[in-house]
């Protein structure tokens, strides 16, 4: 089984990316889930959203304590929470930075493999305004395979209908540019 973590500011759609990946996911014939973790967060507050993948039935219904994958659509989470935190020893970390793996390492050092993609420039590009969710989707997708490009272009165009476009060219964008360590 996969399992997710995004870390994010609310209104950045870390909830909507976890949503869509899900959807991407049973849309293949898997079975998968996506939930927020927040109380009475407000626009801008750290948001917590989670997501599990897996062939079989998901029956645990619980918080993602040890993911496989952390996304973090915010770089300045980093300075506030440890994003590490459970990450699985061969686990992978997906960062929204203009910053190289070994300065982020160096700053916050994280773990875990790193993929990082600026977001927040090709969101602010694409969709022209720095919204970064279905960017690092695109990074998501083209570092772990967890579901297929055309599948999360699919669900794209099911949620954002006429505004669609921007977000699939952010999408398609941050997997062409995301820098995967190693």
């Amino acid at each position: 089984m996969a399992e997710l973590r995004f870390h994010g500011r609310g209104g950045q759609g870390a909830v909507t990316s976890a949503e869509l990946l899900a959807l991407a996911a049973i849309a293949e014939g898997k079975y998968a889930q996506a939930f927020p973790s927040f109380g009475p967060e407000r626009r801008g507050a750290p948001v917590v959203a989670f997501a599990r993948i897996e062939k079989d039935m998901i029956r645990n219904r619980t918080a993602v304590q040890r993911p496989d994958v952390v996304i973090v659509l915010d770089p300045s989470i980093l300075k506030i929470v440890n994003t590490s935190d459970g990450l699985k020893e061969d686990g992978l970390q997906v960062v929204n930075s203009s910053r190289t793996a070994d300065e982020l390492r160096t700053s916050f050092g994280l773990k875990g493999k790193l993929v990082t993609v600026n977001a927040n420039h090709i969101a602010a590009e694409e969709i022209g305004r720095v919204i970064t969710n279905t960017t690092m989707l695109g990074a998501l997708v083209r570092a772990t395979g967890l579901v297929a490009v055309d599948g999360l272009i699919q669900e794209l165009k099911t949620r954002f209908g006429r505004i669609a476009e921007g977000n699939i060219k952010a999408f398609k964008r941050a997997y062409e540019e995301c820098v995967i360590e190693g």
